[in-house]
């Protein structure tokens, strides 16, 4: 289980900390804020190949 992900200098993302809880998460926010971002950060840990 993943427990925390700690992003740094990645596309727009200079640095940021997420913590994950037990169960379910889920990321919401407005358009352009980053999900994106950070589901390629985590598909690039898991062995997905960077663009």
């Amino acid at each position: 289980m993943i427990k925390s992900l700690h992003i740094k200098d990645f596309a727009l993302i200079d640095e940021l900390e997420v913590d994950f809880e037990e169960g379910l998460n889920i990321l919401t926010g407005q358009t352009g804020a980053g999900k994106s971002i950070i589901i390629g950060a985590l598909n690039m840990i898991l062995g997905e190949r960077a663009d």
